[in-house]
């Protein structure tokens, strides 16, 4: 099936070892995940079956929202649970309300050093790879926003919070950050994420959910559509008698085809969609090149992916 399903990934395994096992329980012939989530993090983990693979990158640019919980007093070389102490007796404020407001200084858009557990690039090498031979390097800060962070409950030294942020935000990285402006240190203990982009927990399945929907054949039920996961681009319709050129990815004029509302302006992007509601392509608006002297071309669109084809 071509579609995304959403998975409330398990403690422990690794996004990879999710998308294999909903590989093999839904039989895809290709599968992969839109943003991966740390073993020891559950939650939202959207998967991509057969073509869906293949517009995962045209997914809207939609923000992340998790649950998390730090502990204050303690620091971590991996900045969560499952690292080494590196240091620990911090005073642990008892003012609730700086607490509080250390939180809210970490909203808006921040700079962010990416921790050195991680999967970003320095120099063509992945940083967790120095980590676990020990090394720690000068790492480039990154601008990323934290849209809204709130504190859920307070425990201290733990404190429950909800964050909502921009994609490459590390909440590994904030927490640690927050313990440094407190003068304690932190580290995040444990993460559930809630939210990614569109894709919500009311839309998740467990992998144990999923092999009983299997068995019953009654998963399709819980997957996603291609078009409806885009639905953030406007629909165009291809006439029947124009299908088949769409689905050969031969150029065909915008005003050939059906269904807009008004004609989208150029650098737009566009579902093309059969008469029977198939996501043939997706395309972008251009305008064709006139000839010398004429008037501004005509809208015309440029294939992004082609779909149609198997």
């Amino acid at each position: 099936m071509d579609a995304f399903l959403v998975i409330d990934k398990p403690e422990g395994p690794t996004s990879h070892d999710v998308v294999k096992a909903v590989q093999r329980l839904t039989a895809a012939r290709r599968a992969g995940h839109t943003g991966t989530l740390d073993p020891s993090a559950t939650g939202v983990l959207v998967v991509a079956l057969d073509r869906a693979t293949r517009v995962v990158a045209f997914l809207p640019e939609g923000e992340k929202t998790y649950v998390g919980c730090l502990r204050l007093g303690v620091e971590t070389d991996t900045q969560d649970a499952t690292g080494r102490v590196v240091r620990e007796g911090g005073d642990i404020p008892r003012d609730e309300a700086a607490v509080e407001d250390a939180f809210r200084a970490f909203e808006g858009r921040i700079r962010q050093v990416p921790p050195m557990y991680s999967a970003v690039k320095v120099a063509g090498r992945p940083l967790y790879q120095r980590a676990r031979r020990g090394e720690e390097i000068e790492r480039p800060a990154r601008e990323v926003e934290i849209s809204k962070l709130r504190v859920l409950e307070m425990a201290l030294p733990e404190v429950t919070f909800e964050v909502t942020c921009s994609r490459g935000t590390y909440v590994r990285a904030l927490c640690a950050d927050i313990g440094r402006r407190l003068g304690c240190g932190a580290h995040l203990t444990r993460l559930r994420r809630t939210g990614s982009g569109e894709f919500t927990l009311s839309q998740a399945v467990t992998l144990e959910e999923l092999a009983r929907l299997v068995a019953a054949g009654t998963w399709q039920a819980w997957a996603i559509p291609m078009a409806q996961a885009l639905a953030v681009y406007p629909r165009v319709e291809v006439p029947g008698a124009l299908e088949a050129r769409v689905r050969c990815g031969t150029t065909v004029p915008l005003e050939m085809l059906t269904g807009t509302q008004g004609v989208p302006s150029a650098g737009s992007r566009v579902r093309l969609m059969s008469p029977t509601g198939e996501l043939l392509a997706l395309a972008e608006v251009v305008r064709e090149e006139p000839a010398s002297g004429q008037a501004p071309g005509r809208p015309a669109i440029r294939y992004l992916r082609v779909l149609a084809d198997r």
